[in-house]
């Protein structure tokens, strides 16, 4: 497990204007464990591991309780690149023991439904790309001290899209454009 800091929330997925206490009585640490714990049985039940994963969020040693608790548990289950952000309760562990009761809730998909299932489920957050630390400039190819417009953006884009190879790379690159032309919009 990798931790993330700061929270890398998916752009695709709103984020709760309020947030409530939740009922859930349970400590950082434990919250964890139930995560990685799920995670492991889900891959044992579906016969594929997940991989790679990353808890993003705003905690620290010096700030426990961030302004801003939510959680995103980012992995690779199937070569599919999947996330799972709550940001619904008013506390980190009470998010992630939200984010172990979503990774189960999955697993009796699997037990009562299909696999096929689950894959589609998860496929519906195909072009969210992980968090990589890396700036749009590094994804696209720019220097830092390299000029650039929307045109340029778009054209580095199409360049890069068609050779991507895979979709975790071309989720990647549709993530850094739209920062890209965000940024640079007037």
């Amino acid at each position: 497990m990798t931790a993330q800091y700061p929270l890398t929330w998916p752009d695709l997925i709103p984020r709760h204007k309020t947030r409530e206490a939740g009922r859930f009585k349970m400590t950082l640490p434990a919250s964890i464990a139930n995560v990685e714990h799920s995670l492991r049985r889900f891959g044992a039940d579906s016969g594929k591991a997940a991989k790679n994963l990353v808890i993003s969020s705003n905690y620290t040693l010096t700030e426990r309780r961030p302004a801003d608790p939510g959680v995103a548990v980012w992995f690779v289950w199937d070569e599919i690149q999947v996330c799972i952000p709550i940001d619904r309760y008013t506390t980190i562990e009470a998010n992630l023991q939200a984010i172990h009761h979503v990774l189960e809730a999955r697993r009796v998909e699997i037990r009562h439904g299909t696999l096929a299932l689950v894959r589609a489920s998860f496929r519906g957050l195909l072009a969210i790309a992980p968090p990589t630390g890396s700036s749009w400039r590094e994804i696209l190819g720019f220097k830092p001290g390299d000029h650039v417009i929307a045109l340029n953006v778009n054209a580095r884009y199409r360049e890069l899209a068609k050779n991507s190879g895979n979709e975790q790379r071309l989720a990647e690159l549709n993530v850094a454009r739209d920062a890209a032309l965000k940024e640079l919009a007037p």
